[in-house]
């Protein structure tokens, strides 16, 4: 998609948009493809699958303290 397409899906100024952009593909996140004129944006499923075996053992980590949180509430709820 061009910038373009992709700001239209926020309510957002395309200027942010580009900024986000520009960040995302910095960090390999996103791979650009000129074409004429405008630049297309695709996502770099590889750099994706690295973030999220990154960030797996910290989504468990969180999990299972949520559900602790979680468990404290509802031992301790007030009744209404």
């Amino acid at each position: 998609m061009t910038a373009g397409a992709i700001a239209a899906n926020f309510d957002t100024a395309r200027p942010t948009v580009s900024k986000h952009l520009q960040i995302l593909t910095e960090c390999e996140l996103l791979k650009q493809e000129q074409s004429g004129r405008e630049i297309h944006y695709h996502l770099n499923p590889a750099k994706m699958r690295e973030i999220a075996d990154f960030i797996e053992p910290f989504r468990k980590l969180w999990d299972d303290r949520f559900n602790k949180l979680e468990a404290v509430m509802k031992k301790y709820k007030t009744p209404k």
